[in-house]
């Protein structure tokens, strides 16, 4: 019996060894990769950056809400550059205006309300549904008095070409969507980036993409691509 009982004891040793738990254990135990689509910050300008803010590498992409081939690029990019490069927090990516009418900068303010976690997804829908409301800009005729505020000529084109019902459908009401119209200070971060791109970042027209922060020659997607760093395996 006692030959029996040493090797029943062996076994019984031998299956809690920490040397035979150990990959299973620290599989248990191992946290999932942080998806880093779900993270967006703010710069000190009033950018709104998506992803790892401290990643290695940043795109910079400047975009006008009236302009169609923005909407064609975040259309075709945003789906890889979330689930290539953004997902993994090896880059992140910082949307910046370069605001070029008054239905654009009226579409920038209204893409910022709601605070930053709602930027993106309000940001992605003003692009998706440019096609309806930007065919009633360009039959838009302000029916405003000459000496109307700003805000208040913002808030009739926001109402006459339906941002605000598209806004209501994210979440925003009408009468949010006039604050936001009416706030000053994030009027003047949108203009600050437009001389920015401009003065400082050479910026000729829209969307342009700064890499690693040195302005590219791509235009779209399939010129952008190329330019990226390698995706990890």
């Amino acid at each position: 019996m006692k030959p029996l009982r040493f090797l029943l004891l062996a076994l019984g040793a031998l299956a809690l060894s920490p040397v035979l738990l150990a990959p299973a254990a620290l599989h248990a135990r191992a946290a999932p990769a942080k998806d880093w689509t779900r993270t967006v910050t703010r710069t000190a300008e009033g950018a709104h950056v998506l992803g790892n803010p401290a990643a290695k590498h940043r795109l910079v992409e400047y975009v006008s809400y009236t302009c169609p081939h923005c909407a064609h690029f975040v259309a075709e990019g945003t789906g890889p550059l979330k689930s290539g490069w953004i997902a993994r927090g090896t880059l992140a990516v910082e949307v910046r205006n370069l605001v070029r009418d008054r239905f654009d900068m009226t579409a920038a303010l209204l893409a910022r309300c709601g605070g930053a976690a709602r930027f993106f997804g309000n940001h992605e829908a003003l692009f998706a549904n440019q096609d309806a409301w930007l065919d009633k800009a360009r039959a838009y005729k302000p029916a405003l008095p000459a000496n109307a505020s700003q805000a208040a000529a913002m808030a009739d084109i926001a109402d006459r070409t339906g941002l605000f019902a598209l806004m209501e459908k994210r979440g925003v009401t009408p009468a949010q969507g006039r604050a936001c119209l009416a706030d000053a200070a994030a009027l003047e971060q949108v203009l600050a980036m437009t001389r920015r791109a401009v003065e400082q970042d050479g910026v000729q027209g829209t969307p342009s993409f700064l890499v690693d922060g040195k302005l590219t020659q791509a235009h779209d997607w399939a010129g952008l691509r190329p330019l990226l760093p390698a995706t990890p395996n």
